[in-house]
């Protein structure tokens, strides 16, 4: 059985994940392993594994990644879906991120939370040279703040997109554009150590 909508198009290793909280779509998630040129040899750490929809995407193509989630029915649930999708490498850490990042020399800090700029430094001392920090933000002004940390923090390479996708309709008599969709969901602020 399916658990997720299908209209979404989620890989076959998130199908079997349960909702929680807001999820990073697979178009964003593709654009943080395509700019960060994550590969099997990559550690990463992430704050807010929610769903661990991110988390299970990350695994699939890193060696090992650290997930915080300070929640905890978000790091029940994280646990329950990476169980469900067959990962194993992944440790789960009920803590709080803000209270400072155990791992240090990784490729990546991925941060989908509220108040994201606050960790950007301990993001930057958990990094190696050359590792990348993302922010996963839903609004501008977060995107900017988080933004303006990672240039006060010393990061020399930073910039932000945003991932917008759009679906059509193939029809004998006409191809087009559907009139709905998924359109915005987050902005992606990336700096690189």
């Amino acid at each position: 059985m399916i658990d997720v909508d299908l209209k979404f198009h989620f890989p076959a290793i998130l199908r079997r994940h349960k909702r929680g909280p807001a999820i990073i779509q697979p178009k964003d998630a593709g654009l943080i392993i395509a700019y960060t040129g994550l590969g099997k040899e990559s550690v990463v750490v992430e704050a807010g594994a929610g769903s661990a929809f991110l988390t299970a995407l990350l695994a699939n193509v890193s060696r090992k990644v650290y997930s915080y989630e300070r929640k905890p029915e978000f790091f029940e649930l994280a646990g329950k879906n990476l169980e469900r999708a067959g990962i194993t490498n992944v440790e789960l850490k009920p803590k709080d991120i803000l209270e400072g990042i155990d791992e240090k020399d990784v490729d990546l800090v991925s941060l989908d939370m509220p108040d994201a700029e606050r960790a950007v430094p301990s993001a930057y001392g958990a990094l190696k040279a050359g590792g990348w920090c993302v922010g996963y933000l839903p609004n501008v002004e977060q995107a900017k703040a988080f933004y303006m940390e990672c240039h006060k923090s010393g990061f020399v390479e930073i910039f932000m997109l945003e991932s917008l996708v759009r679906e059509f309709e193939v029809r004998e008599y006409g191809v087009r554009p559907q009139h709905i969709g998924l359109t915005h969901t987050a902005y992606l602020v990336f700096a690189r150590k």
